[in-house]
């Protein structure tokens, strides 16, 4: 059963994998979209858009309604925002971490040039 899970989180995970799936979901935390909306927001082509949204509803991140001929996405569960903002958080530490070991390294190597 643990195999199990272990194989489905990470097999999910894959569908947060692209920076625009990213940007997708930050846009739908604000509420419901139609394609036409997002694909304005993101400045990025319709088919692009579609594949990124039907791999993200697919995984069931998303949940689609028809109106007409627009189709709205949103977000299946709320809680997917705060576990990307978890490792947004996570990651920002993370890169300051280094940024500050990047900077003793470049501060020692200053010390240890002589004129």
């Amino acid at each position: 059963m643990k195999k199990n899970i272990f194989d489905f989180h990470a097999e999910f995970c894959k569908a947060f994998s692209h920076p625009a799936r990213l940007e997708i979901l930050c846009l739908l935390k604000g509420g419901e979209r139609s394609v036409s909306a997002i694909t304005e927001r993101l400045g990025m082509s319709k088919a692009n858009v579609s594949q990124h949204l039907t791999v993200m509803r697919m995984a069931r991140i998303l949940k689609t309604r028809r109106d007409g001929a627009n189709i709205y996405y949103s977000l299946a569960n709320k809680k997917f925002v705060k576990a990307c903002g978890l490792m947004q958080q996570a990651l920002v530490q993370l890169m300051e971490g280094a940024l500050s070991l990047e900077k003793e390294a470049v501060d020692a190597m200053k010390g240890d040039i002589r004129p």
